[in-house]
């Protein structure tokens, strides 16, 4: 099959080559829901990114673990200003996973609201105080350009 190729403009021109057979069409099934898993990634973790902004969540990280870890293919590190404001930001973030239809995510922390974690499957969020976020630099941990992987490879 032929590659579709974006104008300019941003317009995608007509194809060429003839619509696949039945047999072509079912050679690529996981090339299909790999592209569908994506999107549903991709919409995790706007959901995600856009409900901490609303929320005035301080600093926030996205780290991309595709290929990097088979726990997650993201990670979203951020911080709120307080106990309440830490606590607020998960429960609005499970709240905004259940109306959208992601399912209930796993959560710890929560008790406490130093440090909560929620666990939505292919994307795990972490909220902390600032505090406790600088004592425990997490970010750092899965950083790509970390002096120790660079000497690795």
């Amino acid at each position: 099959m032929g590659a579709i190729a974006r104008t300019h403009q941003g317009a995608f021109p007509l194809r060429s080559d003839p619509a696949p057979s039945a047999h072509e069409a079912s050679a690529s099934p996981e090339t299909s829901s790999e592209q569908a898993l994506n999107l549903s990634i991709k919409a995790l973790e706007e959901l995600i990114l856009s409900r901490l902004d609303d929320d005035k969540a301080q600093d926030i990280v996205h780290i991309d673990l595709t290929d990097k870890s088979s726990v997650a293919d993201s990670l979203i590190v951020a911080s709120g200003r307080s106990h309440r404001h830490v606590g607020a930001l998960a429960d609005h973030v499970i709240r905004a996973l259940k109306e959208a239809g992601f399912g209930k995510a796993r959560v710890e922390g929560l008790p406490h609201c130093d440090w909560v974690l929620i666990d939505a499957g292919d994307v795990v969020v972490h909220l902390f105080r600032p505090e406790v976020r600088s004592f425990y630099n997490i970010e750092k941990i899965w950083a790509v350009d970390a002096p120790h992987r660079m000497a690795s490879n």
